[in-house]
């Protein structure tokens, strides 16, 4: 938001692309002088650091929530590039031109939570709207689980859902024709029940989201950290990141492209290399050792709940088999490398070491080395092996790898769950002596977990065709389970979509 008669302007939960808020400024005829948080962001690398020491605006941060989320920055590396920054706490304002931002603590998402009733006072006395971050969605409110189910804090989300109860208690008192401003829309794994549209209004969230209107703090505390998306793996890496301060990039790195044949080079020494094609392309033909994570929508999930934390990271870049058209032009190739390394950046893995074009398949060819498949498997196939029981004899091992909830609402009889976003930690569970089939909703997370379990060194991995929809649809068994209680710690399993959001400017 701005202020057209001072020229200044402040941006509210910044990502790290920091060229995107400066470009929307400078159209507006604004400069960036303010940077602001809701609070520690466990979702995206916040780009509030590297906006400052990019335009010399003053640092907002939270003062509330106490030591352990305290900021750790600025540094004085930020000193240095001129960075000011000033805590603030309930009841404080800050003026951005004419328009004074109100603060208000509202902990329950985080500790540290911060909401900024604004109020334009060149034409009034009183707040037309506020930047909710986690606070209140359009229909839903933020999760309290994530300290305990994320940062591993445990027995924290009790306490933090009954004080996110008492924080909608007080904000409820503000006026009715309020507008909200949250932090995410729809499908973000920060809420279980987020709508699509960008803002709302408090009048409007007391009438139809659950959770404002919900007045029984028992039944609220039920309601919260009942059916909430499983956090993933990344999230506590990214509230200790930006705790302390990420790392200023200056601009997203370019990897540089490597020559096909040093592919064999880097898995040698244990390196990862992701193949971003599609997982059609990679099950038909693929360098042993690779890590399948299809570029698109759910790229930057899959990536940080399967990457290791601060790999030697190279990327295969390409849409399908190598010599074909649809491998990947120049022009092509360049614009996915770019948004790859672009989302990878935006939770923290910023260190691609290089990339590789498709060709890098036919150097493996050409060096004497095998390309591998992944073997696919019917439903009726796999229906006619459990028939004789397959896996109580131990000839194959069959493992869901969707998330619980779809599990429990319905699985092939006798199958376990192990969710995709946690397989690198559950490997000790699969048997190595037997075929594993592995099967998801429709069959391209299970594709992405055969490349795991191939790149940890199981050699017999197949995938189910079509995925538990397709065994459903063929008129298959099926039964239900019990994902178990809400409350007790779990370990974080599959996320939703794709995180972050992208920051609020004028």
């Amino acid at each position: 938001m701005g202020c057209p008669a001072t020229g200044e302007a402040l941006v509210v939960d910044p990502n790290r692309d920091a060229e995107q808020y400066v470009r929307a400024a400078a159209a507006d005829g604004l400069r960036i002088t303010h940077v602001t948080e809701t609070h520690i962001h466990a979702d995206f690398v916040s780009g509030s650091r590297e906006l400052a020491q990019r335009t010399g605006a003053v640092l907002h941060l939270s003062g509330e929530g106490g030591d352990d989320w305290a900021y750790r920055f600025p540094t004085a590396d930020d000193t240095a590039h001129g960075v000011r920054a000033v805590l603030l706490r309930d009841g404080d304002h800050f003026l951005v031109g004419n328009v004074r931002l109100d603060v208000l603590a509202t902990p329950g998402h985080t500790p540290e939570h911060l909401t900024l009733l604004v109020t334009d006072t060149a034409s009034a006395d009183r707040p037309m709207g506020a930047f909710t971050g986690d606070f209140i969605f359009v229909g839903d409110v933020g999760r309290p689980d994530l300290l305990e189910r994320a940062a591993g804090m445990r027995g924290t989300m009790d306490e933090s859902a009954r004080t996110l109860f008492r924080s909608l208690r007080r904000f409820e008192r503000q006026p009715d024709w309020l507008q909200l401003w949250p932090g995410h829309g729809a499908g973000s794994a920060c809420g279980k029940a987020i709508g699509a549209v960008p803002s709302t209004t408090l009048g409007y969230e007391k009438l139809y989201n659950w959770g404002v209107a919900e007045r029984d703090e028992e039944a609220f505390v039920r309601a919260v950290l009942t059916g909430q998306p499983d956090p993933p793996r990344y999230f506590a890496r990214m509230k200790r990141m930006n705790r302390d301060g990420p790392r200023v990039l200056g601009g997203f790195p370019q990897p540089e492209r490597r020559p096909g044949v040093e592919l064999i080079a880097a898995l040698e020494r244990g390196a990862v290399v992701v193949d971003t094609r599609p997982v059609a392309a990679h099950a038909a033909r693929h360098v042993p050792g690779t890590l399948n994570i299809p570029f698109g929508r759910a790229f930057v999930t899959w990536a940080g709940a399967l990457l290791p934390d601060e790999p030697e990271l190279y990327l295969i870049v390409g849409h399908g088999e190598p010599g074909t058209a649809a491998a990947s032009g120049a022009a092509e190739g360049d614009a996915a490398l770019a948004d790859a390394v672009r989302s990878l950046a935006m939770i923290g893995v910023d260190r691609v070491a290089g990339y590789f074009g498709t060709d890098a398949l036919g150097a493996w060819v050409a060096a004497g080395r095998a390309l591998a498949s992944t073997p696919q498997m019917t439903a009726e196939e796999l229906a006619a092996r459990l028939a004789t029981d397959a896996v109580a004899r131990g000839e194959i091992a069959v493992v869901d790898v969707r998330r619980p909830e779809e599990w429990a609402a319905g699985h092939l009889p006798g199958v376990p769950n192990i969710p995709l976003a946690t397989l690198p930690d559950r490997l000790a569970e699969l048997p190595t002596d037997r075929p594993v089939v592995l099967h998801c909703q429709g069959g391209s997370r299970s594709a992405i977990a055969a490349s795991v379990l191939r790149a940890h060194g199981f050699g017999d991995v197949v995938n189910l065709t079509g995925g538990f929809r397709g065994w459903r649809d063929g008129g298959h068994a099926v039964e239900q389970g019990d994902p178990g209680d809400p409350r007790e710690p779990v370990e974080p399993v599959e996320p939703a979509v794709s995180p972050g959001p992208s920051g609020t400017a004028a």
